[in-house]
């Protein structure tokens, strides 16, 4: 619907009579609105774009297994998309692309069991470790991974003897070993000392 309307003058003083008075031009939308007959039917819409024949899987299945998708890959392309993830990168060849975004897969994948092992060993023991606002048994991948951070390892030599200690090791770190499997001894004991006279030079 069409709307005029007059405004003010841009500039100040008594126009001349022979100066049109200024007028704004506009349009309204109206709308009108209707109860749907079947509103839960109606409730949006979803696009399915996969490359499983309808016989293989219904378009039903096929959304309740993407949206089943807690703790696969799919959640971990939001976090890739973070500029700090992943530095842009320039590709031509089609090879290097598709193995680029297979490493980038299999990245995804060894991200999300880590979460997956993890969050499956505090629920079945009943555990707990630090989180972004404080403990917690659910955490994601970046939460577990962000812990070891402040882990280090310290070389200093005494007298011609090299010696190595783990630093910042906190019984979380090893809970987390334990629960994916790793070998939590890389942290506890420190490494073997070495003389001067056991190190050969060509």
């Amino acid at each position: 619907m069409a709307d005029t309307r007059r405004t003010r003058r841009p500039r100040r003083g008594r126009p001349a009579k022979t100066d049109p008075p200024p007028l704004e031009s506009g349009y309204r939308l109206v709308v009108e609105v209707e109860a749907l007959a079947n509103a839960e039917e109606d409730n949006g819409w979803t696009v399915l774009a996969t490359t499983v024949s309808a016989e293989g899987c219904g378009d039903g299945e096929i959304l309740q297994a993407y949206q089943d998708q807690t703790t696969t890959v799919e959640p971990g392309f939001r976090w890739i998309k973070n500029p700090a993830a992943i530095a842009p990168v320039w590709l031509e060849k089609p090879e290097r692309i598709a193995a680029l975004a297979m490493l980038t897969v299999l990245g995804l994948l060894v991200y999300s069991v880590i979460q997956r092992q993890v969050r499956l060993y505090l629920r079945t023991h009943d555990r707990q470790i630090p989180g972004n606002k404080g403990l917690t048994a659910i955490p994601t991948a970046a939460v577990v991974l962000a812990l070891f951070a402040q882990v280090a390892l310290v070389q200093f030599w005494i007298d011609e003897q090299e010696v190595a200690q783990i630093s910042g090791v906190q019984p979380h770190h090893r809970l987390v070993c334990d629960a994916l499997g790793l070998d939590a001894s890389w942290y506890a004991v420190p490494l073997a000392q070495k003389t001067s006279r056991d190190i050969q030079t060509p």
